[in-house]
């Protein structure tokens, strides 16, 4: 298994599964527990971003090296997870930012929802990984610096 993939797969499942503790702290109440492990989801969240990016930057995507007939279903697939993670993202930063303000009831009002989009955000890229470089071996990985250079 590559390692920079499952690294990033890592960090993103850390993540969701860092938000849904943080979630169950404050259902109970543990606001300063929440704020914690909210954090370290973030941060979890940025190593993934962090990985994923220098990755595709300097190595390139994987194409789908799956059967054929199913190339359509993983592509049809892997538009609804870049989907979820674009607005999971963009929830999750909003989210953190009235947070940080101190806007706890707009921050109340959207938490639920971001977390929501992050779970099937964090399943579907995993999913995404096993298709990718589990139950069939990746296709061909194109640098992008390479693709920009026509090297």
């Amino acid at each position: 298994m590559p390692v920079l993939p499952t690294l990033s797969t890592f960090f993103i499942l850390l993540s969701a599964i860092l938000v849904a503790f943080g979630w169950r702290f404050i259902s109970k109440g543990k606001a300063e527990a929440h704020r914690k492990t909210m954090i370290a989801a973030a941060i979890s969240a940025i190593l993934f971003f962090i990985i994923y990016v220098s990755r595709t930057i300097f190595a390139g995507n994987t194409s789908f090296g799956g059967p054929e007939e199913l190339e359509i279903y993983y592509t049809i697939f892997l538009i609804f997870h870049i989907t979820l993670a674009t607005t999971g993202a963009v929830f999750g930063i909003t989210s953190l930012t009235l947070a940080f303000k101190r806007k706890i009831i707009k921050h109340r009002k959207l938490g639920p929802y971001t977390s929501i989009i992050w779970f099937f955000s964090a399943i579907t890229g995993f999913i995404v990984y096993l298709l990718l470089y589990v139950f069939f071996d990746g296709g061909e990985t194109t640098s992008l610096i390479k693709a920009i250079l026509g090297t």
